[in-house]
């Protein structure tokens, strides 16, 4: 993930407090340069307020613009939701981290030597060994469809074919995280066969639930904003259809849902990010949260926990996930030192999704310099979008500011004040 090769911007944005502006840098020339015709930033502040900034269009006929409500495809930031399900549900002694699949799957079930010491932990931290995905002639076939139409080609992958491949599986000498879409599809299967219940259902009891994430699901036609979601755009993928153009939105059966098919926006991805570095008032869900951000397999760059993986960016620490599909590209990043986050939602398919990275990195820095050249006591009054630690006191309700790149004149005198407060932060 590229971020700034100096803290030059870091100390801009410590000098003026405008993270607009950083925002703006970053973001629009992606719209200008049509990277992508539509796409959200969502800022936490430490105190918990968050900002969101809207660029671009949905792709629907209407014109519409994008911001915080817009829903999208959020592809593999969808993992995290079932490994933190799953932490839960070890969290309540439903499964133990060290269960293997013998236990985990019916008695009956055919698992090579490999296979059957696959542990539940190695499943969400991704260093089971086993793919990213299988190499059937069913998966070839879909993936060369894909290349010329856009069409998701996991449709022939189910728990069938799934099980028979782990009769045969042989996993790599080089025990390094390994990134597995087929692991958690397989995470997906175990977790209803204990429970009796979907994933659908374990998500609304144990995550969107007790979160009030209302526009967070795997059905997004029942989710309200619907009718006027993000379209998704072919981008850098798939390579044979033109960038711009829309491409089909992608359909999971149960195995994959989990792992991939999860629809939210910016507002409720700001919402999951602040339970990750604030009690929630649920015990178990913040001792799951935190437990998900624990690394697994410590290394300076994509160090792995459950789901979530850790940068070290200079003097911060970057914990996040990122998911490409279809049409789409999505983000979400947490300073937890500083306890700040970054959502970033494109409706177009970019390998290049390094946005998040360097606005946390900015802000890090940028809180670093200014308390280190002000006393505690002489910290002002935090407000958005002010780069400070969490002030005294019990945590604010969540307040949301929704800026769009065509309103941001409208926007600049509240910003002008924003500054004016943030000068007592200012290097001298």
């Amino acid at each position: 993930m590229q971020t700034d090769s100096s803290n030059v911007q870091g100390e801009r944005l410590a000098k003026s407090g405008d993270l607009a502006a950083e925002v703006n840098g970053l973001a629009q020339p992606l719209i200008d340069q049509k990277q992508t015709p539509g796409l959200v930033v969502g800022v936490l502040f430490p105190d918990g307020h968050t900002q969101i900034f809207g660029y671009g269009v949905t792709g629907q006929p209407d014109g519409s613009k994008v911001d915080g409500s817009t829903l999208f495809a959020v592809a593999s930031v969808s993992k995290g939701f079932l490994a933190e399900m799953t932490a839960l549900l070890v969290q309540k002694g439903v499964f133990q981290w060290n269960e293997t699949l013998v236990s985990l799957l019916p008695a009956a079930t055919p698992l090579s030597p490999d296979a059957r010491k696959i542990t539940l932990l190695q499943l969400v931290t991704h260093t089971s060994g086993l793919p990213r995905q299988m190499m059937t002639t069913e998966m070839l076939g879909g993936m060369v469809r894909y290349l010329f139409t856009g069409d998701n080609f996991y449709q022939a992958l189910d728990r069938r074919s799934l099980v028979d491949y782990l009769a045969d599986f042989s996993a790599p000498v080089d025990r390094t995280p390994r990134y597995s879409n087929i692991g958690y599809g397989l995470l997906d299967y175990i977790l209803e066969l204990r429970t009796g219940k979907t994933v659908k259902t374990l998500l609304a009891e144990n995550i969107t639930g007790p979160l009030k994430l209302t526009h967070t699901g795997y059905q997004p036609s029942l989710l309200p904003g619907y009718a006027r979601r993000a379209l998704g755009h072919a981008g850098d993928q798939p390579k044979f259809v033109r960038r711009g153009d829309v491409v089909p939105d992608w359909h999971f059966s149960s195995l994959m849902m989990g792992a991939a098919g999860l629809y939210t926006n910016a507002d409720d991805l700001l919402i999951y990010a602040r339970a990750h570095l604030h009690p929630t008032g649920y015990f178990a869900l913040d001792q799951a949260l935190r437990d998900s951000l624990r690394v697994s397999y410590p290394r300076t760059t994509e160090a792995a926990a459950n789901a979530w993986i850790v940068d070290e960016v200079g003097q911060q620490k970057i914990t996040y996930q990122v998911g490409f599909i279809g049409g789409f590209s999505s983000y979400i990043g947490l300073d937890t030192r500083h306890k700040t986050a970054v959502v970033v939602l494109q409706n177009s398919f970019n390998w290049t999704n390094n946005i998040g990275h360097k606005v946390l990195q900015r802000m890090g820095e940028a809180i670093d310099i200014n308390q280190g050249h002000n006393p505690p006591s002489m910290l002002p009054e935090l407000s958005v979008p002010m780069m400070l630690g969490v002030k005294a006191g019990p945590l604010p309700a969540p307040t949301v500011t929704h800026i769009h790149q065509n309103t941001l004149a409208e926007t600049r005198y509240h910003q002008t004040q924003h500054r004016v407060k943030s000068q007592a932060l200012a290097m001298p």
